[in-house]
């Protein structure tokens, strides 16, 4: 790995990259970091022994730039690479909601960009990250990202056209698990067990049941029905959520995400 990586706006998504990175074998020496805060720049320094450096430094050296920063922020973050920037430098945006069209009219013609939603369990190297190559982008910078982002978790290729339905599914679907579990752990407390307990015995639920989808290959319908004995605990709980909606209103909720990810990328925020 003899490339220099720059990722610009280093918090704890952009971190999470770089300690993945050299997991996966990058040395500190070949990556280059920016920051708002001197003091946080410092501490990446400190703590994984790459090179703070200034935005402009960052275009000039790096092979590829990861950027990382706000969706809000990225249109300045552009406008302060786009004179800067050979045209043969790889661009990776880890911004939500941002084309690849709204970063390539900015920066020199023909600059390679690949998108990147990734979900926040790449903190704990178990994200998922959804890559669409822009219109200069070849098969070789996309794999170029997935090996970046593999060091934290799976990557799918997509079309973009498909990257607003994935934001809905993945990029936002950690919440809809953790809005779960918080339901789940009230119904606990209801039912008499302490918070504490009715956690554990959700979270670990959770974990299982999501190993079992990975590793088994079965189909969640033939799991389910591997839980749910006739006239049993599971089906009584089932029907009840057949009958309050929870099915449509899960449906609903996505084409709701999917819809506000469309705004956000056409700039109606």
């Amino acid at each position: 790995m003899t490339q220099t990586v720059a990722v610009l706006g280093t918090g704890k998504i952009g971190e999470a990259l770089l300690s993945g990175m050299i997991r996966a074998g990058w040395r500190p020496a070949d990556l280059l970091v920016t920051t708002r805060r001197s003091e946080r720049a410092e501490e990446l320094r400190s703590r994984y022994g790459v090179e703070p450096v200034s935005n402009a430094d960052a275009a000039k050296r790096a092979d590829t730039l990861i950027l990382a920063v706000k969706p809000q922020d990225m249109g300045r973050l552009l406008d302060e690479l786009g004179p800067l920037l050979p045209a043969d430098r790889l661009v990776i945006s880890a911004a939500a909601g941002i084309p690849t069209s709204f970063i390539e009219e900015r920066l020199a013609a023909g600059t390679p960009v690949v998108r990147v939603m990734p979900n926040t369990p790449v903190l704990v190297d178990e994200g998922m990250s959804v890559i669409s190559a822009g219109s200069h982008a070849t098969t070789g910078h996309v794999a170029h990202a997935e090996e970046i982002f593999g060091g934290v978790g799976k990557t799918l290729r997509v079309p973009e056209s498909q990257q607003d339905a994935a934001t809905a599914l993945s990029g936002s679907g950690p919440a809809y698990f953790y809005f779960l579990v918080e339901a789940m752990t009230d119904a606990g407390i209801l039912l008499g067990l302490p918070r504490a307990q009715a956690h554990d015995l959700i979270v670990q639920a959770a974990i299982g049941a999501a190993v079992m989808l990975r590793d088994s290959g079965e189909h969640p319908v033939k799991l389910r029905e591997a839980v749910t004995s006739p006239a049993g605990t599971t089906i009584s709980a089932i029907r009840e959520l057949e009958n309050h909606g929870v099915r449509a209103a899960l449906i609903a909720a996505l084409e709701a995400a999917r819809d506000r990810s469309r705004e956000l990328a056409s700039g109606n925020g």
